[in-house]
């Protein structure tokens, strides 16, 4: 059983189009509204898995009753905390070719009240576990905790919701950046969940081959994480963790959207056990059918191709970083 946390989730336009032409009329082909932010979407791909899951996140206004209405549809249980701002709304715009233009929405200002309540929401989830019918409260295994801090919270607000979910008995997979990552690792994250620029930032330096993803998720571990998984674009991830650390790749031919592949990823990973190479295996598999997907969509079990993914303990460090 997974719940997911996610501090500013959004609902996602996306338009998909020939080619973008800036200070033009530009027509869409395609265009989809999905349910949006990090931790959501992570609910949305383990629920299209087969996973039970409850996302837990703070919503206002006209578009925070229509993501919790998307989302229920999808069959995923939603634990809200009432807040007086607006949800926000992002637009993507995805061209022929794998081309993508977004516009990120700053989302609303959380209160110190609803900051406390959000903290207290997990809390209860924690316990009680997905759903409210028979089984529910039987064990949630993993908490995924994803994406930016809204306004209102501090940097230190994921560390003491680590802190708060290792009390209650509960792994926990953290993917977020900068200051808000960094901050959390003293309270030692099960897994923390960078890609390569996010690396680079937290390290302080360029992240040009595997070998420098390897050293630098390395240093990520001795600050307090326990487990690395690192996603290096359409050059793979690394696994890096005390019981070993492992590359694995996913080629795909062609790149329809990769909104939300990460999300898509780090849902596989969990969903098979959030530890070793077969969990790797797993977040390569689902992360390279997301991105051959429109929009947000998450991908199901049938659009999964395991027979492509490619995972090894012989790192090749040396290999450069594309981009």
């Amino acid at each position: 059983m997974i719940v997911t946390i996610t501090p500013n989730p959004s609902l996602d336009r996306t338009y998909e189009v020939g080619t973008l032409t800036p200070g033009e009329v530009n027509r869409a082909v395609h265009d989809r509204l999905d349910p949006g932010g990090k931790g959501v979407n992570v609910s949305r791909a383990l629920t299209a898995a087969g996973h039970r899951t409850t996302a837990v996140l703070p919503l206002g206004g006209l578009s925070g009753g229509l993501l919790s209405d998307l989302l229920r549809r999808q069959g995923i249980d939603v634990a809200a905390v009432a807040i007086a701002g607006d949800t926000r709304i992002n637009v993507s715009i995805a061209e022929d070719g794998g081309s993508l233009t977004k516009i990120n929405a700053v989302g609303p200002e959380l209160s110190a009240a609803e900051s406390a309540a959000l903290l207290a929401l997990v809390r209860d989830t924690q316990r009680t576990g997905p759903g409210t019918g028979q089984g529910a409260g039987d064990g949630v295994d993993w908490l995924a905790c994803c994406g930016s801090l809204p306004r209102g919270l501090e940097p230190e607000w994921y560390a003491e919701l680590v802190a708060q979910v290792h009390l209650g008995g509960a792994r926990i997979a953290l993917d977020t950046s900068g200051a808000a990552l960094l901050a959390a690792l003293s309270a030692r994250p099960d897994v923390v969940k960078p890609n390569r620029e996010e690396l680079a930032e937290a390290v302080g330096r360029p992240v040009a081959t595997v070998g420098d993803a390897v050293a630098a998720a390395g240093e990520l571990r001795e600050r307090g994480a326990q487990q690395v998984l690192a996603s290096l674009g359409a050059d793979g991830m690394l696994l890096i963790a005390e019981e070993g650390s492992w590359y694995g790749s996913a080629p795909v031919a062609v790149v329809r959207s990769d909104v939300g592949a990460g999300d898509a990823s780090l849902a596989g990973f969990l969903g098979a056990g959030g530890t070793g190479p077969g969990a790797l295996a797993a977040a390569l598999a689902h992360g390279a059918a997301a991105v051959q997907l429109p929009g947000s969509a998450m991908p199901t079990p049938a659009d999964l191709d395991p027979a492509a993914v490619a995972v090894t303990a012989d790192i090749p460090l040396e290999q450069p970083l594309r981009g």
